[in-house]
């Protein structure tokens, strides 16, 4: 459930961004087909399609018609021979990236859906670890989801014992500054890199940043022993 926006985040931390309207269709070339998104406003930032969404939908797009993009070289690297691409998705939402990753090019897709309550053991091993790429949009956004955000990274991310490098693609675009916050704990535990960016949304000073993190080459950040 999200809360509310505290009276603290004031309209000099929050520079002014256009929403998508109310209806939008989105035409998706891997598949020739056009999805028609119906937002209800009046319900909150649940019922809506944020623009991070639509990048990281664009460019899953992107990769499966051949155009290269910032994905390509990290899912050829991920992708194994006669195996099904493991990819797991933080945050469901209008289920936009549930949809799209089905068309990564891995043989017979198939999706399933699990509640993942971030930073709770019950449900980080439940889901487990043994994923090839994990993505996300918008997922910093309230304060104090911060930490068992980071909690539930740390659990995926640095607790698998395999040689290959997890990686986890985060579509995100900055709305405060105490989202800095955020990428500073993260930096302690993940090597983090921006693989891509958009020019600014119209009514924004910025535009949608996608993030790579995997864990560090040097080894910091490595998982406790509280997590099996």
């Amino acid at each position: 459930m999200f809360q509310s926006i505290s009276s603290e985040d004031t309209a000099e931390d929050h520079p002014d961004t256009e929403q998508p309207p109310p209806q939008q269709s989105c035409h998706l070339r891997s598949i020739n087909s056009t999805i028609l998104l119906r937002q209800i406003l009046s319900q909150g930032i649940s019922f809506q399609l944020w623009h991070p969404a639509i990048t990281l939908i664009t460019l899953l797009d992107r990769h499966r018609t051949s155009h290269p993009t910032p994905l390509s070289s990290l899912f050829h690297t991920c992708s194994a021979p006669h195996r099904r691409l493991r990819v797991l998705e933080l945050g469901a939402g209008t289920v936009q990236h549930r949809r799209q990753r089905k068309n990564l090019g891995a043989p017979r897709p198939a999706v399933d859906a699990a509640a993942l309550q971030w930073g709770e053991t019950e449900d980080m091993e439940a889901i487990g670890r043994e994923y090839d790429e994990i993505l996300g949009s918008d997922l910093v956004y309230h304060e104090n989801l911060y930490e068992p955000l980071l909690e539930t990274l740390r659990f995926l991310l640095l607790g698998s014992g395999s040689e290959q490098k997890v990686v986890f693609l985060m579509s995100h675009l900055k709305r405060w500054k105490k989202e800095s916050t955020f990428f500073k704990k993260a930096h302690k535990f993940f090597d983090v890199e921006v693989i891509h960016t958009d020019s600014p949304c119209s009514g924004s000073r910025l535009g949608v940043t996608v993030y790579q993190f995997v864990r560090k080459s040097n080894g910091a950040g490595k998982l406790k022993s509280g997590f099996s």
